[in-house]
């Protein structure tokens, strides 16, 4: 019996089919089908969507996992009936490869073994494998740039620079988007015999690794898909570049070629040496990797302790996992984005399954059940928080806990399934699960692919152990104690659980300075010509760059992430732009460019609004920000549709941007108090410091000792302190037990 209920998981899918089929996603508050074109776009996160009954091939291979081989059979049923590939619609080359492709390359394979083992599946004529071989050839033209880097997106039906096709005009694409097709292709090559397809994915490996930076052996997070140059040079492990690194060290073990795992060490090392800083790992600019770029992580990046894993590095896997179940055990979820102090950047949680997956992957590699408990947490968080009749339901602000309309198919593909095998036996799974190498989606490919082309590279015999998975080089000792003992050193990280017990036995000097606490001003967008007259204000978050705001216009096109078509409008006006495709700064860039003298930027979150979600500030791109010099804010869905439709019926709306307090109608501005925060350094003094008069700045001095034998603490003998204040002048003043 597992802790994760096969009924649940049952259940999940059910409603997916009952109330979302054959659309490609659940809306899980509705209780209906996400259908591309009949619901609010939401930018780029649409571009997954083609109109091929996405969660249907996504969770294939997961319905085997589970022993529901019915429901698997019925599936590809319907799969092979009812979807269509060659619909007329743009979507991401990535999303479709790792989710559809990979699906129906991972249904197809268990498909294929269950018609061998001759209890099912007699009908199966290899449908699912010539379904992948025409997704194939409708994802190649991506691939015709000058460089070898495919296209970020491709029309299903008419390819990429036909005059139907409505894409092909991108120049850009993220490292992941080129660098995540190797498994699928490789495997989509040698299951059909046409190496085209491996062929590709290779050549984008390729050029990755020629453009990396030569002296930190790091890449970029944006590529130029024509030229090859670098678009944005922050390097990470997080969104932008993750399963880049992850496909390079499972490409060699799924293909057995020892080029990949040549390349892959190069980039870890470089990780290791910039990017990792035990617990966390930062994002630091290729070229200067000694340079921090930003003060925040996002919740992708959970995924790479399970990749340490797999390369047999434990010590630091441990570690950053650690740190992500801490900041689960303060907010939840994971929030898709949070401070080094792990405080809440970006408040959205979307059932990712990245922690769970580096969960299920150290519990494999050491057997601690502390890895089921953490396991445990994440379902019982699941079922409190994010459980609704119609399925579950993403977060749309962990700090609210507000739901929104989304249940993407990933969550059935690889949550659901890395927590069942968490929690299985060997015996509860129909497959040996160790016969096969994960794909991004957690899609099953057998490693046995290695031998179905040519000869597998086998290494010499003295260096047998640098080419094993795990590595053997560098696994620990078989010792229960051993992750305990390197998780002990975070367990508090972020204060949450935390017992003050046991003996006090250091000396410190906490240094005290008082700082205005930053805090997000909140600003209006207030309408000022007739009728409104500045009866209508919304409010407004600000922007941490750019330079205060009058007559509207709406960027074409909306998203505002290339040149701007109406830049004749635009000019000397403050524009509109929707949220979504590309970063704000990029928006920004092309609006100032086009002329525009502010920016107001509307949330393509159907829904959402400053009633319900705390405001924050718009954040760069990782570059310097400087040239950005336009007043911008940032308006929610619901405040942002008053806008568009003021501006739709009237035209001509002019408006000014102020800080909330100096809104036009409420008098004179009032002076308002700062909160006003401590900052306390703790450091270990030298013996006598204070004497000396080493220390200059204001000072509390905590002296901590070993109790004398005898003492217990709590007692009158241990209530004594030595308590003195330390001013800039050096004077000393003592105070008794009972001070405040």
């Amino acid at each position: 019996m597992t802790f994760v209920s096969v009924q649940v998981i049952k259940r999940t899918f059910f409603l997916s089919q009952k109330y979302a089929y054959p659309a490609d996603e659940l809306m899980p508050l509705s209780c209906k089908g996400r259908v591309r074109g009949q619901e609010p776009n939401r930018g780029d996160i649409d571009d997954s969507l083609g109109k091929f009954s996405l969660t249907l091939i996504d969770t294939l291979d997961t319905l085997v996992v589970l022993n529901k081989l019915d429901e698997f059979e019925d599936a590809v049923r319907k799969a092979v009936k009812d979807v269509r590939l060659d619909n007329d619609v743009v979507v991401s080359v990535f999303e479709t490869n790792i989710r559809v492709l990979g699906g129906l390359l991972g249904g197809h394979i268990m498909a294929d073994l269950l018609r061998q083992r001759g209890q099912r599946m007699e009908w199966y004529r290899d449908e699912l494998l010539h379904m992948a071989i025409e997704l194939g050839h409708r994802l190649i033209p991506a691939f015709n740039t000058t460089s070898g880097l495919p296209y970020p997106k491709v029309n299903l039906r008419h390819g990429i620079l036909k005059p139907q096709s409505r894409t092909g005009t991108e120049s850009d694409t993220c490292t992941a988007c080129a660098g995540t097709m190797i498994l699928e292709f490789a495997a989509l090559s040698r299951l059909s015999g046409q190496p085209v397809f491996e062929e590709h994915a290779r050549k984008a490996l390729d050029v990755l690794w020629e453009r990396r930076q030569k002296g930190s052996d790091l890449v970029g997070t944006v590529i130029n898909i024509h030229n090859g140059e670098w678009v944005r040079r922050d390097s990470g492990v997080g969104a932008g570049i993750d399963s880049y690194y992850e496909y390079l060290m499972k490409a060699y073990i799924l293909l057995g070629d020892s080029v990949f795992l040549e390349r892959f060490n190069v980039h870890y090392s470089a990780i290791m040496k910039y990017i990792s800083q035990p617990p966390l790992l930062l994002n630091v600019h290729m070229h200067n990797p000694t340079v921090s770029v930003r003060s925040w992580m996002d919740s992708l990046l959970a995924f790479f302790p399970g990749l340490q894993v797999l390369r047999g590095d434990l010590k630091p896997a441990i570690e950053t996992h650690e740190m992500l179940y801490q900041v689960t055990k303060q907010h939840k979820f994971l929030p898709e984005a949070f401070t080094t102090e792990f405080r809440v950047h970006w408040g959205q949680h979307l059932l990712r399954p990245e922690f769970a997956e580096s969960t299920y992957y150290l519990y494999k590699a050491t057997g601690d059940p502390y890895y089921l408990r953490v396991g445990q947490s994440i379902v019982e968080k699941l079922n409190t928080y994010a459980r609704v009749p119609c399925g579950f339901a993403a977060v749309q602000d962990v700090r609210t806990g507000t739901h929104e309309d989304r249940m993407d198919s990933f969550f059935l593909a690889e949550m659901f399934k890395y927590l069942y095998l968490l929690f299985s036996d060997k015996s509860h799974v129909p497959i040996d699960i160790d016969d096969y190498i994960f794909t991004t989606e957690a899609h099953l490919l057998p490693v046995s692919l290695s031998t179905t082309k040519g000869t597998v590279p086998v290494p010499p015999e003295d260096d047998l152990f640098s080419h094993s998975c795990p590595s053997t080089e560098t696994l620990f000792p078989n010792n229960p104690t051993f992750a305990k003992t390197i998780r002990d050193g975070y367990k508090y990280l972020t204060g949450v659980g935390q017992e003050h017990k046991g003996v006090l036995r250091v000396k410190l000097v906490a240094e005290v300075s008082q700082t205005a606490e930053e805090e997000v001003v909140p600003h209006v967008v207030q309408l000022i010509s007739p009728p409104f007259l500045g009866r209508m204000v919304l409010t407004a978050g600000p922007a941490k760059f750019g330079a205060d705001l009058t007559n509207i216009v709406k960027a074409s096109p909306y998203t505002a992430c290339g040149p701007v078509d109406n830049a004749v409008e635009i000019k000397g006006r403050i524009a509109l732009a929707l949220r979504g495709d590309c970063m704000f700064a990029v928006k920004a860039r092309w609006l100032q460019q086009a002329g525009a003298i502010g920016v107001i930027f509307i949330d393509h979150h159907e829904g959402s609004n400053s009633d319900e979600t705390p405001l924050f500030q718009m954040v760069g791109d990782g570059d310097s920000n400087e040239d950005i010099t336009l007043p911008l804010v940032f308006l929610f869905s619901r405040e942002g549709a008053l806008l568009t439709a003021a501006l739709e019926e009237h035209h001509n709306v002019d408006v000014v941007l102020l800080p909330k307090e100096r809104q036009l109608g409420r008098g004179e501005r009032m002076e308002q108090e700062k909160p006003v925060s401590v900052n306390i350094k703790l450091r270990l003094m030298e013996h006598g410091e204070v004497e000396e008069g080493m220390v200059t700045s204001p000072s509390l001095e905590l002296v901590m000792e070993k109790e004398e034998e005898g003492e217990k603490l709590g007692g009158k003998q241990s209530q004594q302190q030595d308590c003195s204040q330390t001013s800039q002048d050096d004077r000393t003043s003592t105070c008794s037990a009972d001070s405040p």
